[in-house]
């Protein structure tokens, strides 16, 4: 029979091995980080040519599928642009990263330089794979992490590549539309 408890009716105590509180505490973990923060948009920026530097905004629609208008993959123009897909539409990166960039390396990059659309703070973006979050009015999906590449190196400084490993970004797809704007929340959907 199992102990009663006056305020909440019958109660069952369960004995959990270390293993299972650990995955427990694990898995709760994992729920909770994803959804105890919350961030802003730093810095927007748009890219009209491959080669030419991204151009900062205050503000710019997200269409879903398509990307950020006036930027050229919107616009389907040059390298990668004729290969359309979830994971073209907006990139993100965290200024945490930008900072550490210098911190660590002596390197110093403006956002924009960075060849991400939108710069965020407070934002576990490497988090955000998979998941579903909210820039102000707009929703979008973590697709897959945006890792350097050699290129983006060769437009900024030596070291770049290495020095954003794994703290390169993340790429997403538009689900909702509307307008972003530097200052908006950022949120676990």
């Amino acid at each position: 029979m199992s102990p009663s408890n006056p305020c909440h009716g019958p109660s069952r105590v369960i004995f959990v091995g270390s293993k299972q509180a650990a995955k427990m505490r694990s898995e709760e973990s994992d729920q909770t980080s994803t959804r105890m923060w919350r961030g802003i948009v730093v810095s927007l920026h748009i890219a009209p040519e491959a080669t030419r530097p991204m151009v900062s905004v205050e503000k710019v629609r997200a269409i879903p599928g398509r990307g950020l208008e006036g930027d050229r993959y919107f616009n389907r123009i040059e390298t990668y642009s004729d290969k359309p897909g979830p994971d073209r539409e907006v990139t993100l990166i965290e200024i945490e990263s930008v900072q550490a960039l210098k911190r660590d390396l002596g390197i110093r990059l403006k956002p924009s330089e960075t060849r991400r659309n939108i710069a965020t703070s407070g934002v576990p973006l490497n988090h955000l794979v998979g998941q579903d979050f909210r820039i102000g009015e707009v929703r979008l999906r973590g697709i897959r992490l945006c890792e350097p590449c050699s290129y983006l190196e060769s437009l900024t400084k030596q070291g770049v590549l290495g020095g954003l490993v794994h703290r390169g970004g993340l790429r997403a797809q538009i689900l909702t539309g509307g307008l972003i704007r530097v200052g908006d929340v950022v949120q676990a959907s």
